[in-house]
């Protein structure tokens, strides 16, 4: 792409709030070090049926006070609408401008307590206490969400959360960029027009990966598979080649028109950072 036809790539990190006092001080230092690369936020994420409010809070505040744009990952779980009004107060006095609202999940084990407030409707609510204050991000599937009844249905469900009142979507990370070019033909065919940004995740652990996304629905190209699994136990070699899968991958995504690519870091600055410096996007703001 030429810089005349170039627009401004977004580009965000993803983090998870650590549960220990040294995972905090670790992550301290990969923001910091990430933040160099000039994203446009952070996100934060919020555990299943809210399970890590409190440290997504703290963590949230902490990036706020370093001068920060940090985007709290945010669902009901188990929380009722004054509480959830008294967080989004919260997260507002602390400047937060952006929101990620899910339908969220419930933890392993959990009865009947929690409540399942679907995206849209939370989007809604958000809309309805502070109309206009926030910049609010979805999700959506390319590979359709492991409880969709069909991909069309899918497609539908993310087309509500979008006329609810978001801005935009940040996907499941995918390693096949025809399934997410496929995904946003078929959004379009809907009437969806706003932003679908690509959610990337790094390769460092191929048995955890492909473990993790047998469950959630992410598929693993038999032939990334197959290079993957040629690396055996080498922890180097698996980094390596999972490095330059997902810069081909980013892009050919970026080539083929993705408005930005949004990374799922694991709270590390490796892979991320030298994937970023591989695209030449370090100078984009």
């Amino acid at each position: 792409m030429s810089d005349e036809e170039q627009t401004p790539i977004r580009l965000s990190f993803e983090f998870f709030p650590p549960k220990t006092d040294n995972g905090r001080e670790k992550l301290k230092s990969v923001r910091q070090e990430l933040n160099k690369l000039n994203p446009d936020f952070f996100s934060v994420t919020y555990g299943a049926g809210g399970s890590t409010r409190d440290n997504t809070k703290g963590i949230v505040k902490a990036m706020k006070d370093e001068g920060m744009s940090v985007a709290p990952h945010l669902s009901f779980g188990g929380d009722d609408e004054d509480s959830m009004v008294e967080l989004l107060a919260e997260y507002k006095e602390y400047g937060v401008n952006r929101i990620v609202a899910l339908r969220g999940d419930m933890p392993s084990g959990v009865g009947g307590g929690l409540q399942l407030v679907y995206a849209n409707e939370l989007v809604a609510f958000i809309e309805k206490h502070f109309p206009g204050q926030f910049e609010l991000e979805v999700a959506a599937y390319p590979e359709i969400h492991p409880e969709a009844p069909s991909y069309v249905e899918d497609i539908r469900f993310l087309k509500q959360k979008l006329d609810a009142g978001a801005s935009s979507a940040i996907t499941q990370y995918f390693f096949n960029p025809d399934a997410y070019f496929y995904f946003i033909d078929e959004c379009a065919k809907e009437g969806i027009d706003k932003p679908i940004y690509p959610g990337i995740m790094p390769i460092t652990n191929y048995r955890n990966l492909a473990r993790f996304s047998d469950n959630c629905g992410a598929e693993i190209p038999r032939w990334i598979r197959k290079r993957l699994e040629s690396c055996g136990d080498n922890v180097e070699s698996i980094t390596a080649t999972g490095t330059e899968i997902v810069t081909e991958l980013c892009e050919t995504l970026l080539d083929g028109g993705a408005p930005g690519l949004h990374f799922y870091t694991m709270n590390q600055i490796e892979p991320t950072s030298t994937i970023i410096n591989n695209l030449d996007l370090v100078d984009l703001e």
